[in-house]
C-alpha cells in the first residue's frame, strides 16, 4: 500500500488558484488514472480533473466550495499494490519574504511580466504593502487601474485561502463605491442603478455564475473601449456553391461536416495578415502587436450562455485541419469538456450570428483584444452583377459584415478596409478549389 498526494495541475496561464465545484467520486470509491474526479472553476472556465494515480480515495484535502490552489495537494489516494511509486516530495515552502511573489511573477506570461514591471506600484501614495500580506498580480493589477491603495487593500476582508483577497472580494469593494484615496478631489457623480421591482406574474430567474462573468465582462470592455462598428455586405455565392458542391465529399473523405465557419475565419486570418496592426492589445499608452493568430469563436451553449474557445495560430491549418479543429472545440464547448488553455490567449474573435437567422449585429469586443466580426445569415437576393458585356440583374447569395474595433487604436480607415479585405477574399473564393 502506499498513499499518494494528487496535486492540482496547472490549467493554464495566469490561473493560481480555483474553487472546488463538486467532488465526481466519494471517499472509498476505486478510480482509475485520468478518471474524472473533481469540478473546479476558475474566472475563465468551469472543468473536470482527471485522478493522477490509480487507486481508491483515502481523503479529500480540498472540500467543496474551498479554494485549490495549483500546485498543492487536494486529496490522497490509496495506490494498492503499487509500494515502489515514489510520493511526490511536498516542499515547505521558504520564510524568506517577498519569495512567494518572486514564484508568481516567473509563471506570468511575458505580456504580463512587462505589464507588472514596467508600470507604477498600485497607486502613487503606497509603493510597498504596509503588511506582509500577499497579493495576485491579477489584484494588484486591477487595484492599479482603479487606484485603489495598499492601505485601502489591507482593509479588504479576503475570502480565499488562508484570508487571501480574491478577484471577487477586490470587485465587490469597488462596486461599495469607496472613492480611492488618489481619485481626483471632485470625481464625476456616478448615476444611481435603477431599480428594478418584480410584480406578482414576473418570474424571478437567478444568474448562473457563466452568466454572471458574461455580464461583467461586457459592461468591463464597454467601460475600457470605445466601440465603433463597420459594415460590409459581401456575395457568398461562390463559396456557397462550392461548399453544396463538396461537402458530401469532404464527409466523405475527412468524416467531418463542413460549415461555412472554417471558410469565415480563413478569410479573416488572410486579411489579418494583410493589415497586422488589427491584431493587437492595448497596454496604457503602449500598443502590443502580438505574433500569433488565435482567433477566438463565439459558441452558443444549450444553456443559452455563450463561451469563445480559441484556434491557435490558426494560420497554421489547412482548410481540412481548420475544419477539424472549429468542430472539435465547438463539441467540448457544448458538452463542457474544455480546458482553461482552450480559453486563453485569442487576438481577434468571430461571431457567426447567421446561424440563429441574424441579418448583423454590433458585437462588444473580449478584452484585451480590439477588433471582432460577427457575420450574418447568407440570404437571396436580387442584385446588380457586372459584366464584361455590361450589367444584368441575377439572384446572388448575400450576407452582412458587422466589425467592430476599439477606437483608441483602430480608425475607420484601418478598420474599414480590414472589414473590407475579408469581404474580398469571400467574394473572390475559387469555384474549382480542390480538397487537397
Amino acid at each position: 500500500m502506499a498513499l499518494i498526494e494528487m496535486i492540482m495541475p496547472k490549467m493554464g496561464e495566469s490561473i493560481f488558484e480555483c474553487t472546488v465545484l463538486n467532488w465526481l467520486k466519494n471517499v472509498g470509491d476505486r478510480i482509475e488514472a485520468d478518471d474524472m474526479i473533481l469540478e473546479v472553476a476558475t474566472d475563465k472556465i468551469d472543468t473536470e480533473i482527471g485522478a493522477s494515480h490509480s487507486g481508491v480515495i483515502k481523503e479529500f484535502l480540498v472540500q467543496k466550495g474551498e479554494v485549490a490552489v495549483i500546485g498543492k495537494p487536494i486529496c490522497i489516494i490509496d495506490v494498492v499494490g503499487e509500494e515502489t511509486i515514489a510520493q511526490p516530495k511536498v516542499v515547505e515552502e521558504p520564510k524568506t519574504e517577498g519569495l512567494a511573489e518572486v514564484e508568481k511573477l516567473i509563471e506570468q506570461p511575458v505580456d504580463n511580466l512587462v505589464n507588472i514591471l514596467t508600470t507604477p506600484t498600485v497607486a502613487a501614495q503606497a509603493t510597498t504593502p504596509s503588511n506582509n500580506r500577499f497579493y495576485s498580480p491579477l489584484v494588484l493589477n486591477i487595484a492599479k487601474e482603479e487606484g485603489i491603495s495598499f492601505e485601502q487593500l489591507d482593509k479588504i476582508v479576503g475570502t480565499g485561502l488562508e484570508g487571501r483577497v480574491t478577484k471577487d472580494d477586490i470587485l465587490a469593494f469597488i462596486k461599495q463605491g469607496v472613492v480611492p484615496t488618489a481619485a481626483a478631489s471632485a470625481p464625476a457623480p456616478v448615476a444611481p442603478e435603477r431599480i428594478v421591482v418584480a410584480s406578482g406574474s414576473d418570474q424571478i430567474i437567478e444568474m448562473d455564475r457563466m452568466r454572471k462573468m458574461i455580464a461583467e465582462r461586457m459592461v468591463e470592455s464597454k467601460r475600457i473601449a470605445p466601440h465603433v462598428t463597420s459594415f460590409v455586405e459581401t456575395d457568398m455565392t461562390n463559396a456557397a456553391v462550392w461548399r453544396d458542391k463538396t461537402k458530401g465529399k469532404f464527409k466523405q473523405d475527412t468524416g467531418e461536416n463542413i460549415t461555412f465557419t472554417p471558410l469565415l475565419i480563413e478569410a479573416v486570418v488572410k486579411a489579418i495578415k494583410d493589415f497586422p496592426m488589427i491584431n493587437v492589445q492595448v497596454d496604457g499608452d503602449r500598443i502590443i502587436k502580438k505574433g500569433k493568430i488565435n482567433i477566438g469563436m463565439a459558441v452558443a451553449l444549450p444553456n443559452g450562455n455563450l463561451i469563445v474557445p480559441v484556434i491557435h495560430e490558426a494560420d497554421s491549418y489547412s482548410l481540412i485541419g481548420l475544419t477539424k479543429k472549429i468542430n472539435d472545440l465547438t463539441y467540448r464547448a457544448r458538452n463542457n469538456k474544455l480546458k482553461a488553455d482552450d480559453l486563453a490567449d485569442g487576438t481577434l474573435t468571430v461571431s457567426n450570428i447567421g446561424s440563429f437567422g441574424n441579418i448583423a449585429g454590433t458585437p462588444i469586443l473580449v478584452q484585451p483584444q480590439v477588433s471582432i466580426l460577427a457575420f450574418g445569415v447568407i440570404q437571396k437576393k436580387v442584385s446588380v452583377i457586372e459584366t464584361p458585356q455590361g450589367d444584368t440583374i441575377g439572384i446572388r447569395q448575400k450576407m452582412i459584415i458587422s466589425h467592430s474595433y476599439d477606437h483608441r487604436v483602430v480608425d475607420g480607415s484601418l478598420g474599414g478596409q480590414f472589414v473590407k479585405r475579408v469581404s474580398d477574399y469571400l467574394e473572390g473564393f475559387d469555384l474549382d478549389r480542390s480538397l487537397f
